[in-house]
């Protein structure tokens, strides 16, 4: 006899339900957590691998299936001891999204239910875990490849690459950020906050891991090739799906790793900007053949605003990301907004001031700048000045802002 959900564990959505198996596993240590569309030709081989992956491994666990399906796939899970949150079909992540009010294991270990991932070696992975680790990727490519499982497109460009951009942008080692056999504490889990509804869901997690600051550890895997009659979602979905979760998953990577492509190269940006406006403050500069004149000093201003724009934005998006809270810190300690303010109001009050000195000396020269004055270079730095206190200004509005943001949640 299959039993629903109890009371207290009715869904706060009222389109899931949990139906739990008669034998159902009391107190896990582990949730093996898959979600599953339509897999009712291999559903239930895999939760015989994950049985007897638990038991050499000597780990307790309970296998939640996320179903969507419109085959046989939710009676086939429920008859062999899985318990099973019925959902409608709304994407990967956001699977793993509706399964955290269900899981009762200490550690989560994901993946697919097409037994392409070999779950009947979870022994790596209950190790780390017991050892400390708090995210633990499989590796395929550490691991075995059975001849004919990944496309060569996948295997000698797109992961490869993938992983290499991810790896540059966080300073991280991952060999293979799209294996889907993976595992988090489901304490790391809930911190997380995972928000994508679709495939970017896998960079999403391991992006974060980078933020969090996890202990994270790599296991190779084995990756088998897909059963004979069985369509992977990407060949259900045409030609098209890997290039289109391929450049999802880049996105998720440019959008959690912002601070990657605004922070240093801004401090590049403002360092050779200044480098030419200093200097060219109170008049042309000669140096051999080259004349530096006002147009390479509004060339200066054009790269120091946008380097002062990026640094700002980058300052931003390291708080915005920071799980750890020693980013915050560091920043509020460096910019407090009274002395913050100040500068800025310094830095805004300069450069009016030689605005207006420029201005006045234009109306008194009968409303015309006369070429190679020093006072039209200090009306451009006064412009700069200018511009750099009102972003400083409205920066540190937006930085103690966030304290506000936090504070409310």
């Amino acid at each position: 006899m299959l039993a629903t959900s109890s009371p207290a564990l009715a869904p706060a959505d009222p389109e899931l339900e949990l139906l739990i198996p008669e034998d159902d596993v009391a107190a896990p240590e582990f949730s093996i957590v898959i979600p599953a569309l339509n897999e009712q030709l291999t559903i239930g081989d895999f939760i015989d691998w994950c049985k007897e992956g638990l038991a050499k491994a000597g780990a307790v666990g309970e296998i939640l299936i996320v179903d969507s399906s419109t085959d046989k796939t939710r009676e086939i899970a429920l008859a062999k001891g899985a318990r099973v949150l019925s959902a409608p079909k709304r994407g990967l992540g956001r699977a793993y999204i509706d399964s955290l009010p269900y899981i009762r294991g200490k550690y989560v270990i994901m993946g697919d239910c097409d037994c392409t991932y070999d779950f009947r070696e979870l022994q790596p992975f209950v190790e780390k875990f017991r050892g400390g680790a708090e995210f633990v990727m499989g590796s395929r490519f550490k691991g075995y490849i059975e001849p004919g499982a990944m496309p060569p497109l996948h295997r000698y460009l797109g992961t490869p690459v993938t992983t290499w951009i991810l790896n540059v942008i966080f300073g991280s080692k991952f060999s293979d950020i799209h294996c889907g056999m993976r595992g988090i504490s489901t304490a790391a889990l809930h911190r997380m906050g995972l928000r994508s509804q679709s495939w970017e869901y896998a960079s999403e997690m391991v992006l974060k891991s980078v933020h969090m600051k996890l202990d994270t550890e790599q296991v190779p895997i084995r990756f088998l090739k897909d059963r004979e009659g069985r369509l992977s979602h990407h060949k259900r979905s045409g030609w098209f799906s890997p290039w289109a979760a391929a450049w999802i998953n880049l996105r998720a990577m440019f959008v959690y790793g912002a601070d990657f492509f605004l922070y240093r190269p801004g401090i590049l940006l403002l360092v050779l900007g200044l480098a030419l406006v200093l200097p060219l403050s109170f008049g042309p500069v000669t140096l051999g053949p080259i004349t530096f004149s006002l147009h390479w000093m509004l060339l200066g201003v054009t790269l120091a605003t946008l380097g002062l724009q990026c640094i700002y934005m980058g300052v931003l998006a390291q708080v915005f990301f920071d799980y750890t809270g020693e980013r915050t810190a560091l920043w509020f300690r460096r910019f407090p907004y009274t002395r913050s303010v100040g500068i800025a109001a310094a830095l805004f009050l300069a450069g009016v001031s030689l605005a207006v000195i420029l201005i006045i000396y234009y109306i008194h020269n009968h409303f015309r700048l006369a070429d190679g004055e020093a006072l039209n270079h200090l009306g451009v730095t006064g412009l700069f000045l200018l511009i750099a206190g009102f972003m400083t200004f409205t920066f540190t509005l937006l930085l103690h802002s966030t304290a506000v943001v936090v504070w409310r949640r």
